[in-house]
């Protein structure tokens, strides 16, 4: 039997790194394989070379729903007193990294239900501390909303919005509004794009990747999705 699993993503900034590396740390601009995947390893208390596991977790079929696009920004960070690869001395090392500010997701995990159920615990009651993406970005609010007997792209396209009321202006209820969509998907689907962030190994000085092929798309944010602040 296959169920979903719904998580939600609120933080004031997260970062979603493809190639997270050296003086320039990127984002993607929605939550990655990779990231997701770790996220729900920290929760089961995964350690970051066992490899099976995290093969498990990354053999679940993902589905991302952007309901805030956020904006994109940008760190300036120096590092002084970095030893030279000649061990001869020090250098400052200057590097930019970049982030997603103010941006919220919809995250959407499809796969056997007795997975699905220990996933949404652990969740709910995390082995080790979540972040998204960095240590200091931290979740504004659980990650839990629900687990489901339906299919992952039925939900992405039902899920209430999760959007604060108090955010919900009134142009938004009145204007056909879409909210983008990034699916896990077959390669021989047509318009598919190649997103290198499947994850086979976290370990230290040893992180290896593959590839999956994603659609990107839309769902339409109807009225039955939008909330409204309680009288």
């Amino acid at each position: 039997m296959t169920d979903t699993l719904a998580l939600c993503f609120d933080a004031p900034m997260q970062s979603w790194g493809l190639r997270a590396r050296g003086v320039l740390r990127d984002t993607a601009r929605e939550p990655t394989k990779s990231g997701v995947v770790g996220i729900l390893a920290a929760a089961s208390g995964i350690a970051r070379d066992d490899e099976a596991s995290i093969a498990e977790l990354a053999a679940l079929r993902l589905g991302i729903r952007v309901d805030r696009e956020g904006l994109l920004e940008r760190d300036y960070h120096t590092t002084q007193n970095v030893p030279t690869t000649q061990g001869t001395g020090h250098r400052t090392v200057v590097s930019e990294r970049y982030y997603l500010a103010d941006a919220l997701f919809l995250a959407v995990v499809e796969g056997p239900h007795d997975i699905l159920a220990k996933l949404a615990e652990a969740v709910t009651n995390p082995r080790w501390p979540l972040f998204l993406g960095r240590r200091a970005f931290v979740p504004a609010r659980p990650l839990f909303t629900g687990l489901h007997s339906d299919t992952l792209d039925n939900v992405l396209r039902h899920h209430p919005w999760l959007e604060h009321p108090s955010r919900v202006g009134a142009e938004q209820a009145q204007q056909q509004v879409e909210l983008r969509t990034v699916i896990d998907c077959p390669p021989h689907e047509p318009g598919t794009e190649l997103r290198h962030d499947v994850p086979q190994s976290f370990a230290d000085g040893a992180r290896r990747f593959t590839t999956r092929t994603v659609q990107i798309g839309e769902v339409p944010l109807t009225d039955d999705m939008i909330p409204h602040e309680e009288s």
